[in-house]
């Protein structure tokens, strides 16, 4: 072993540069290359920003940890694609902050759920699961048919997304408050998963 390699094991300060710089250059041979994928960044035909009680929807999703028991990323494997639908593309998620991809399945995935129950039964679901689905662990949300959804934060997010690349006009960030006033949280959440892969799956 060199004198050097000794030196670098025993004195922590430097190993830790080291490391840092290591773990950095890692990242950015991974990131780099994506940035100038246009398929990274380019939305897939038919994929807009979502409307205001969807974003709604989609931040209670995120605030409950909802992505903790569910993905959103079909993988390219027959046994996946016959299960839940044609499979993930990045293009679907360009307008997704943070994105909803992973690997964590507890509940099954729900990148193409839009449109395959009711709204109702989407309610009773996330009021007490095991009315519908039996066998399900899953918690419940009732609380979210008590509380509604916060007209002025929404524009403001609206406004925020804007200015980062999402293509909202001024007309739509103008009546955003108005277009979630007196809608529940459980209403937003259902219009979020109600929206969730229609275009790629084709309904």
């Amino acid at each position: 072993m060199s004198k050097g390699h000794k030196r670098l094991e025993k004195n922590i300060i430097l190993m830790s540069v080291f490391i840092v710089i290591a773990v950095s250059l890692g990242g950015l041979v991974e990131i780099l290359p994506l940035i100038f994928q246009d398929q990274v960044r380019t939305p897939s035909e038919g994929i807009k920003p979502y409307p205001p009680l969807q974003l709604a929807g989609r931040d209670i999703y995120v605030r409950e940890g909802c992505y903790n028991c569910h993905s959103q990323m079909i993988r390219p494997f027959r046994s996946e694609t016959e299960r839940y639908g044609p499979f993930s593309v990045a293009g679907e998620s360009v307008y997704d902050r943070p994105f909803q991809w992973g690997s964590k399945r507890t509940g099954p995935d729900l990148a193409r759920v839009g449109g395959r129950y009711s709204d109702d039964w989407h309610v009773i679901h996330l009021i007490n699961p095991r009315d519908v689905v039996p066998e399900s662990n899953m918690p419940g949300y009732p609380w979210l048919l008590e509380a509604t959804v916060d007209g002025e934060l929404i524009q403001r997010k609206l406004s925020v997304l804007q200015t980062l690349g999402d293509p909202y006009t001024d007309e739509e960030i103008a009546v955003a408050a108005a277009a979630v006033e007196g809608k529940t949280e459980m209403e937003a959440l259902v219009a979020y998963l109600q929206g969730l892969g229609l275009t790629r799956s084709g309904r």
